[in-house]
């Protein structure tokens, strides 16, 4: 994977530059739909590739090792292949799904046991077997596994766990190397900077992962919670200390306030389920600001969806037609405002990248957080 700095904004420390990687070039800033199971659930990959037209998307190893289980896409040739996507892929570690089954899991040294949330049968995710479950997924960035802490947190707790994931760490990359390839291409590696929101031990996390030397990093443990002035805190003092001359990835963030911030922070790469996630439930983000398109206020309003003529759906799509859509439980209704959050959060760190490149980010930034901080 090479990482190449184009500029840098001159108010903020915002960035923008470009991934390279077997599978073709990433454009940073970057939002990176997430594709839990193998797809962007709801949207065919034409829709993807042509309508949003991501460089990247997520898969979650925790969700594909239970299916469609690893043996499968290994004789497929690898998720690639077997969602018919061949631009870039980065995987989760699982980290945070098993963080997120507090109450079915158990937490030690060797790693961790849990409960299906599918037919209850119990695994174990360990650095080693998630660093081969990666290879056989065969994402381009793979990450390393991880402790996700909650919040709030006690910091000892935040100390102990932030202390074992730096030792899942180094497992990760010893079993990493013993581990061959499986499909023909590089899969590059990132560790996962912890340590909850106590500065002293994110400031202890990203000198440790810095370190490790990988080819790029992420942040991890935010937007689970906190309020947004304490994640915000926490990037600035990790993004001051991780290197500049590789990408920089806060996992699970955000709103495109949330976006928008941690740009101007240095962050160079985001995914998150929420564009998706809220579409299903009839709310759209806009730059004015967010719509509940199910509310009955839009029963008559025969407008675009979109009114600024950033067109990511047909435009003969009304704000009138979709509300109906919703109230008939058409199941159109979700695709047509998954793909146009989708497209929003793709035009919008886009939109980032090409106001960082021309100067005038810092401005542009303070007025879309303004605007889309309304309810429409």
């Amino acid at each position: 994977m090479k990482f190449d700095l184009i500029t840098k904004d001159s108010q903020s420390k915002a960035r923008a530059g470009t991934i390279q990687t077997d599978h073709g070039v990433i454009e940073t800033p970057i939002f990176m739909p997430v594709g839990t199971v193998g797809t962007v659930k709801g949207v065919h990959q034409r829709e993807l590739k042509n309508d949003i037209n991501p460089d990247i998307i997520l898969g979650n190893t925790y969700h594909l090792y239970l299916r469609p289980q690893t043996s499968i896409l290994e004789q497929a040739g690898g998720l690639h292949k077997f969602m018919n996507w061949d631009r870039n892929i980065l995987t989760d570690s699982g980290g945070y799904q098993v963080y997120s089954l507090s109450s079915n899991r158990k937490i030690k040294e060797e790693g961790v046991k849990f409960k299906s949330h599918i037919d209850g049968s119990y695994h174990v995710f360990s650095p080693e077997n998630v660093m081969e479950i990666q290879r056989s997924i065969g994402a381009d960035i793979i990450m390393a596994f991880d402790e996700c802490t909650p919040y709030p947190c006690d910091y000892r707790y935040a100390q102990r766990s932030m202390h074992m994931t730096h030792r899942w760490l180094d497992r990760c990359i010893s079993h990493l190397e013993k581990t061959p390839l499986k499909y023909g291409h590089h899969q590059s590696f990132f560790p996962i900077v912890q340590g909850s929101t106590y500065k002293d031990l994110r400031q202890q996390s990203a000198e440790y992962i810095a370190n490790a030397g990988a080819e790029g990093n992420a942040i991890g443990g935010l937007s689970v919670g906190e309020p947004a002035e304490e994640m915000y805190a926490m990037t600035e003092v990790v993004t001051a200390i991780l290197p500049k001359d590789k990408p920089r990835y806060l996992m699970g963030v955000g709103t495109p306030i949330n976006i928008l911030e941690n740009i101007a922070l240095g962050i160079d790469m985001f995914d998150c389920v929420m564009p998706t996630r809220n579409a299903r439930n009839g709310m759209l983000f806009t730059a004015q600001g967010t719509i509940n398109i199910k509310n009955k206020k839009w029963e008559a309003d025969f407008s675009p969806i979109d009114e600024m003529g950033i067109t990511f759906v047909d435009t003969d799509y009304t704000k009138a037609y979709l509300r109906h859509l919703f109230s008939v439980n058409e199941r159109l209704a979700a695709q047509i405002a998954t793909i146009h959050n989708l497209g929003f959060y793709m035009w919008l760190v886009r939109e980032a990248r090409r106001r960082i490149i021309s100067g005038d980010f810092r401005a542009w930034k303070d007025q879309m957080v303004k605007q889309m901080d309304n309810r429409l």
